[in-house]
């Protein structure tokens, strides 16, 4: 009897590697580590947090814990490993080297899941700009062996450039070339914004953590069809529609969502889709209540808007999905956050409450 021989591509296992000590919100830094692992598709092979008191230069760990956790990796059957923190080129060999298999920073997580959701030439451009900064500097790893090109001949040129050289030459010709278009881009923005100045049509941005419910709520408002999912970044491109409100023209935009530490690299290439916050007459907050964690997730989008020089811009905090919380759980939430208005984007509640503070805002 012939075997079947099976040829869908199996699920990557990843072995998640947290630092304690580093950060003051271990829990969830490693809840969130593995939510950032399944959305890039990874099963979970195991997950570990070790406590570091100083960061070591070669392993940030000592040799014997990461031996250690090398060990453990290759027990679960892992197909690599993932780090909740950036990891310098050095150290990222030093692991691979040590471990037999790829090793992952939270950096690379982030990019490699952005370039999965990227659908506009716009989002392509920006997430192939970050990967190309990432890169750079992991370049020499990859050529550390190899002798110089000759070039010309004996006694009338020197040695020819290196293959690194070259590369990296080519690699930074693209980056270049990458952020001519996202001027471009940048330019069209502007002329944009300057007739919506002239139209005097107020603007709304939706900002919060990732995965808050800013898409669903811009659906609701506006009748758009941006896509929706249960997953972080399901949106990178900043989608804005008009709406009335009471007998009023309004125009709302959805917004990438924030994460803690994201990389300055998707920081610097998504600057202009980043620009639309800052831009904006009112900034509607939205923050998933039902989240254990919060409070961090507020903090961090508080944060992200500081860095952003929106922080003066006037915000109304929507607190979406209460309708996964009981009585006494939204009351004392509500209680914290003065001011904010409880609502359910899924179940439309409370939503004529909060187009009412938009019109009281303007």
């Amino acid at each position: 009897m012939k075997k079947l021989i099976e040829t869908e591509e199996q699920p990557k296992r990843a072995f998640l590697i947290s630092l304690k000590g580093t950060n003051t919100d271990e829990a969830f830094s490693a809840g969130e580590l593995a939510s950032l692992a399944e959305t890039l598709g990874f099963q979970i092979a195991a997950r570990e947090t070790a406590a570091v008191k100083n960061l070591k230069p070669r392993y940030l760990l000592g040799t014997g814990k990461a031996a250690e956790l090398a060990k453990k990796a290759g027990e679960t059957g892992a197909d690599c490993i993932v780090f909740d923190r950036d990891i310098s080129p050095s150290q990222q060999r030093n692991w691979e080297d040590l471990a037999g298999i790829p090793v992952v920073d939270r950096q690379e997580l982030i990019i490699q899941i952005f370039a999965s959701r990227a659908q506009t030439r716009e989002a392509v451009v920006q997430v192939e700009l970050a990967r190309l900064a990432w890169s750079l500097p992991r370049l020499q790893h990859r050529y550390i062996d190899l002798s110089r090109q000759r070039g010309g001949s004996y006694g009338t040129r020197g040695a020819g450039e290196t293959k690194l050289e070259t590369d990296r030459r080519k690699v930074e010709q693209e980056i270049r070339g990458l952020r001519r278009q996202l001027e471009d881009i940048r330019r069209q923005r502007n002329i944009q914004q300057k007739q919506r100045t002239r139209q005097g049509i107020p603007l709304c941005a939706i900002v919060g953590y990732t995965n808050a419910g800013k898409s669903s709520l811009l659906n609701k408002f506006t009748g758009a069809s941006v896509f929706v999912e249960n997953t972080l970044f399901a949106t990178l491109d900043t989608t804005t529609r008009r709406f009335e409100n009471g007998g009023r023209p309004f125009l709302l935009s959805d917004t990438v969502g924030f994460i803690r530490n994201l990389p300055h690299s998707l920081i610097d290439a998504f600057h202009s889709t980043l620009e639309e916050v800052s831009r904006a007459d009112i900034l509607i907050h939205v923050l998933d209540v039902s989240d254990p964690e919060a409070d961090v997730c507020y903090e961090t989008t508080c944060r992200v808007l500081q860095e952003l020089g929106a922080e003066k811009i006037p915000v109304i905090l929507a607190l979406n999905k209460t309708d996964l919380l009981g009585a006494d759980e939204l009351e004392a939430v509500c209680s914290r956050r003065p001011g904010s208005i409880p609502i359910s984007v899924k179940e439309s509640l409370g939503l004529d409450k909060l187009l009412a503070a938009i019109n009281a805002k303007i």
